[in-house]
């Protein structure tokens, strides 16, 4: 049990593990975890979309694509220039002393050969979670981030996520909740609001 203990502090550093891209864009900062959670998301409604695949092996490839970073850091398009990160070392090392080690060392190589549609998708999640973001500091202004989307849309391999980044980037990021303008967002709902003429 010692083994799995050391695991679940190790994948604790994923939450303090920044993400370095977001220092070249020049906004917004992230977790490894946080990122990892909405690429989780993005797989189940993939593997939802295209349906007849094995949504299990791609939520899984989804939140463990990540974990060597526990270990190796963040590495960004401008640090994999000049720096190696040997996360296959870290994958081994870390599965040796796990019982279901194989397990992780496995769905972590499917992901990063790319054969398997599980793993294709698994891909796009990650990079749709990175478009999604990009969209978000888009809208807020940041103009360096459409530039960005444009090399990220190349890396999509699947028809079903193009077509949703395609959505994605015709979508304002703040729709989902603030849609409907009326009213509500004068008085919340509160009925003594509603009447703004009388003192």
């Amino acid at each position: 049990m010692k083994d799995i203990a050391n695991f679940l502090f190790e994948v604790g550093m994923l939450k303090k593990t920044p993400r370095t891209g977001l220092q070249f864009l020049g906004s917004g900062s992230e977790s490894v975890a946080e990122h990892i959670s909405r690429v989780v998301f993005i797989g189940y409604t993939l593997s939802r979309l295209v349906g007849n695949v094995d949504e299990a092996r791609i939520v899984k490839m989804c939140f463990l694509h990540d974990l060597p970073e526990a270990r190796t850091g963040d590495l960004n398009y401008v640090n994999k220039k000049y720096v190696i990160a040997r996360e296959d070392k870290a994958v081994k090392e870390l599965a040796k002393t796990l019982p279901f080690g194989d397990d992780i060392e496995s769905l972590i190589d499917e992901f990063n050969k790319m054969e398997t549609l599980e793993s294709k998708l698994a891909n796009d999640a990650d990079q749709l979670e990175l478009i999604l973001q990009l969209k978000e500091y888009h809208d807020l202004g940041n103009r360096y981030a459409d530039e960005w989307i444009d090399y990220a849309l190349k890396r999509l391999i699947t028809e079903v996520a193009k077509d949703l980044a395609k959505t994605i980037r015709e979508t304002d990021s703040s729709l989902w909740w603030f849609k409907e303008k009326g009213d509500w967002w004068i008085t919340g709902g509160n009925p003594k609001l509603g009447n703004n003429d009388k003192p």
